[in-house]
């Protein structure tokens, strides 16, 4: 046997360690290959987005308000839950919204926010979002779940339509009504709800359709297909053509619905500063377009990259969506789609509508629990230098 002191003499094996740079780089680099697997395992399919087919970004507007919380009023403070879109009747001062509640909310304007009284209408059980006046003073109404929906004065609910061509409307969105009565609206995806738009924009397909409703013959047409987000809807004041938001690709177009380009579609605007959501003509000569969030860096990138919106849409499954939006407001535009003049705040996101009536600019958000009201006359829009 070996003697107990060449034991004790003999050296000693090093025991192996990790360097500490070899550990912390182990440490980075496991959750960056666990992302990588699950991306490539994940089913999710964003494809490319057409945007060649945007022209150079228009001038400006030269009269701006960044910061137009400062000023605003707010109505029915804690009484709506998200008043996505804005109709007004002007003989009875009334406004109407839908809200995330399911409830039409009827809105007695006064000169102060803190008198005006907000009152539960009619409930349409549903997600309420675009609303518009019908020729005899009923709502027409574009719920998200339940389709194309007629309340009458008297508050009773009528699904016009929640189907086309065989083929149910899984997102109805914006609407409005021309002056024959014919009803034009858009069903947002035929892939997506409501509670999934933010994986409609991040698949990036065009998946929307716009439509019309004829209440005479009651009979829905479809006007036009593959279109990317449809959302908000305004016919012209001569009623030969309307103008239709398509959020994801930031650009509104006309369609002609009267006359020999009847059946055309032609750029509006496109480049726009930020994704549209509503239109609304305001009888001067201006729409307002309401845009949910400004062109920040990282929705640049993902317009740009499919990779980022996969990522985005991954994260939203299993966390909750990543939120992007900022300097939310209003932008007006000429009757030749001209930026007029801009109402954005840095702390708004997701405004929905803006619709001006006589002095004051009306907005609603998909998730606000009030409707922003600001005085045009003393916090309008000024030329920047």
């Amino acid at each position: 046997m070996p003697d107990s002191k060449d034991l004790a003499s003999s050296p000693k094996v090093p025991s192996k360690r990790l360097s500490w740079p070899l550990l912390l780089f182990s440490s980075a680099m496991l959750p960056v290959i666990a992302a990588v697997v699950v991306y490539h395992l994940d089913s999710f399919d964003a494809a490319p987005m057409p945007l060649h087919e945007l022209s150079q970004p228009p001038e400006p507007a030269l009269l701006r308000n960044d910061r137009m919380l400062q000023g605003a009023e707010l109505l029915g403070v804690g009484k709506f839950q998200g008043p996505e879109d804005i109709a007004y009747d002007p003989e009875s001062e009334v406004i109407y919204t839908g809200s995330g509640d399911g409830w039409i909310k009827r809105v007695w304007l006064n000169e102060s926010a803190s008198d005006s009284v907000v009152e539960n209408w009619v409930s349409t059980g549903g997600r309420p979002l675009g609303v518009a006046l019908g020729l005899d003073n009923e709502v027409i109404v574009a719920d998200a779940y339940k389709g194309l929906l007629n309340i009458s004065r008297e508050g009773a609910v009528e699904v016009l339509a929640d189907e086309a061509e065989g083929l149910r409307f899984k997102f109805t969105d914006g609407v409005d009504v021309a002056k024959d009565g014919v009803i034009y609206f858009t069903d947002a995806s035929q892939k997506y709800s409501f509670h999934e738009f933010a994986r409609d924009v991040f698949e990036g397909r065009p998946y929307g359709r716009l439509l019309s409703y004829d209440p005479v013959s009651k009979r829905t047409q479809v006007l036009l297909t593959d279109i990317y987000f449809p959302n908000g809807v305004a016919v012209s004041p001569n009623q030969e053509y309307l103008v239709f938001c398509e959020t994801s690709m930031r650009r509104c177009k006309k369609y002609y619905i009267q006359g020999n380009k009847k059946g055309h579609v032609e750029k509006f605007i496109d480049n726009l500063p930020g994704m549209p959501d509503n239109i609304r003509y305001d009888g001067e000569g201006h729409y307002w377009i309401a845009l949910a969030t400004e062109n920040t860096m990282w929705w640049d990138l993902a317009f740009k990259y499919p990779l980022v919106r996969k990522a985005l849409a991954i994260i939203e499954r299993a966390i909750g969506r990543v939120h992007m939006e900022k300097n939310s407001g209003v932008l007006a535009v000429d009757m030749g789609g001209k930026p007029v003049a801009q109402y954005r705040d840095v702390e708004l996101n997701m405004i929905s509508t803006g619709m001006k009536i006589k002095k004051h600019l009306y907005c609603g958000s998909v998730f606000y629990p009030y409707i922003i009201r600001l005085n045009l006359d003393q916090h309008g829009a000024e030329a920047r230098s």
